[in-house]
């Protein structure tokens, strides 16, 4: 933990007060603080500079960036002087606003990618996409129900599971996308997928909605698992079961800008940690296949249970 000494003397400037306030839940990248601050790439690099030596804010390298955010473990007096200088700072609310736009604007981005790719995403190569892994994975579904699956592109995933299941709630962010699995639906005359328009970290569905929930490759595009994981929770009944197949963490960087990634993959700890962050117990992990060609992308499946308050001990 830095000196409270070292803490006053960074922070008793208002910019990196700015700074850290933006840092404050969320990673930016210098090019991101300069749209959001106006101002220019060397003075934004020289206060994050500082603040890093005096152990306030930490990067971690991501494609050609780095992402920059708060130190864990600082707590007071830093919590209090950044709680003191959300009120103070006349700049603070604005910089909060120009926060929410740039992290929209890497949400689109991601958007625009399956836009573009949509109608003829399952004729191109996706990165863990095999049958394998998800017959892995169906081989565990329990008998019919009510499933969300949640990032389902253009909803080849949740016509199959439609076959079998009570009901589907398909989610996704892409208009297009769910344009193309409404009418794969009704060519094949499969009427019980619901596709819904809406974001994995802000599910358009109700508090306790499915019995399962489904991520087929799409937690690796969330700009925050975690959340999307948190979401899953919410909207799955108690004792309702989430089922994660997804890359198992890899170095393979040009899948940044290939297919719209915001993480390399996952390890087993870290889904481990956010699936019992969300609130999920008796969770599971394995690595179930392992592509023969270059760059060896490896596929993680996941399974948790939503804890049932109701459940005896």
């Amino acid at each position: 933990m830095p000196s409270i000494v070292k803490t006053l003397r960074v922070a008793a400037d208002p910019n990196r007060l700015r700074i850290l306030l933006l840092l404050k839940g969320e990673e930016l990248s210098v090019a991101e603080l300069q749209e959001i601050l106006t101002m220019g790439q060397s003075t934004i690099s020289t206060h994050l500079s500082q603040l890093k030596q005096a152990g306030l804010v930490e990067d971690r390298r991501t494609g050609k960036n780095n992402l920059y955010r708060l130190a864990p473990g600082n707590g007071s007096p830093l919590d209090e002087i950044l709680g003191q200088a959300e009120r103070e700072i006349p700049e603070a609310a604005g910089d909060q606003s120009a926060r929410t736009r740039v992290l929209r604007k890497r949400q689109d981005k991601t958007r625009a990618f399956f836009d573009s790719v949509a109608g003829r995403l399952n004729r191109d190569y996706v990165p863990g996409k095999s049958w394998k892994s998800l017959a892995e994975a169906l081989l565990r579904l329990l008998p019919p129900m009510v499933i969300a699956d949640l990032g389902a592109g253009e909803g080849s995933f949740a016509l199959l599971l439609a076959r079998r299941a009570r009901r589907v709630l398909a989610v996704d962010s892409s208009a297009r996308m769910i344009d193309v699995g409404r009418e794969e639906a009704r060519r094949s005359h499969i009427a019980n997928v619901d596709f819904r328009l809406g974001d994995m970290e802000d599910l358009p569905l109700a508090a306790g909605e499915a019995d399962l929930a489904f991520f087929s490759q799409s937690l690796h595009h969330a700009l925050h698992p975690e959340r999307a994981l948190e979401e899953a929770a919410r909207i799955l009944a108690p004792g309702g079961r989430v089922v994660i197949l997804d890359l198992a963490r890899h170095r393979f960087e040009e899948a940044r800008e290939l297919y719209a990634d915001e993480w390399l993959g996952f390890s087993e700890s870290e889904l481990e940690l956010m699936l019992a962050g969300a609130g999920f117990t008796q969770i599971e992990t394995a690595l179930v296949d392992k592509e023969a060609e270059p760059p060896h992308f490896q596929t993680l499946l996941a399974l948790a249970q939503k804890a049932d308050p109701g459940a005896r001990v």
